[in-house]
Formats: structure tokens, sequence, C-alpha cells
């Protein structure tokens, strides 16, 4: 995200609607309401389904299908970055530079490992006419269990 996007967020409205013209997206009321939920929070990491359920709650009509779409064409547009957990569980995350996750399982939360928190010391070099855009490193937690 460039240093103009992060500025954006901190004004808020019709910022955010300046931030999707900046990512090359037109700023539908359904767009500009999403990204008001997403961004108006931090950094954070969030399903389809809980924005969904924020959305509803916010009054603001909108189909689970069109906040997947959403959230799709946001990423696409460098906004925010897919974390995929095993396949089947996927986060966006709001936070776009380089980092890391750790995962909780069971609970299905994620956050964000400390930037020094993992050295990757060898990765294998990309096949021919391929390159490595990042590596993604998910950390599965889960609870001690008691002895």
């Amino acid at each position: 995200m460039t240093d103009t996007m992060q500025s954006h967020l901190a004004d808020h409205h019709h910022n955010v609607t300046d931030m999707l013209r900046d990512a090359g997206l037109r700023p539908t009321r359904q767009r500009v309401s999403l990204a008001e939920l997403l961004f108006s929070q931090g950094d954070r990491h969030i399903s389809a389904e809980i924005l969904h359920e924020e959305a509803v709650q916010a009054d603001v009509p909108v189909s689970l299908a069109t906040v997947y779409n959403t959230l799709h064409q946001f990423t696409e547009a460098g906004l925010l970055r897919e974390v995929a957990i095993d396949g089947t569980k996927t986060y966006f995350d709001t936070n776009v530079s380089d980092h890391h996750h750790f995962f909780v399982e069971g609970e299905n939360v994620v956050f964000d490992i400390p930037a020094d928190g993992v050295g990757i010391g060898r990765i294998p070099a990309a096949p021919e006419g391929m390159e490595v855009v990042r590596v993604d490193v998910i950390v599965r937690l889960r609870h001690k269990r008691k002895r």
C-alpha cells in the first residue's frame, strides 16, 4: 500500500473514495461502505463471513457473494492481502506489508508474527519462466493441554 493510500485511511469517508480511486477501483456505494468497515479499525484479519455480519449490523445492504467479490477486488488492487488457511478458510489482512501469521486452531483466530519473528534461510529457485512473489509462513497454535 502506498503512503498516499495509508494517509487516506486516517481521514475517512471521502478519503475512502480517494483510496479506492487511487487503487483503480470505482467507488461504488457498496465498495465505499465495505472499505469503511474494513479500514476503520486499524490492522485486522477478517473473513468474508465476519465482514458480511458487520455490514448487516451497520445496515449496509450487501450479499455475501458481493462481499467475497469486493474482498477479492481489493486484494487484486493491493489494498488487502489474502491469507489462506488449509484451503478452506481464507482471511483478508488490511496490513499488506511482508509479514507472517499465527493461526489459533479451533478458534479461527489469525494474528501477525512480529516482523523479526521468522527467518527464512533458503527457498527453492522458481521454475523456468516463473518468479517467487512472496513466501507465507503460517504458524499453527493451540492451547497447551493441562496435565
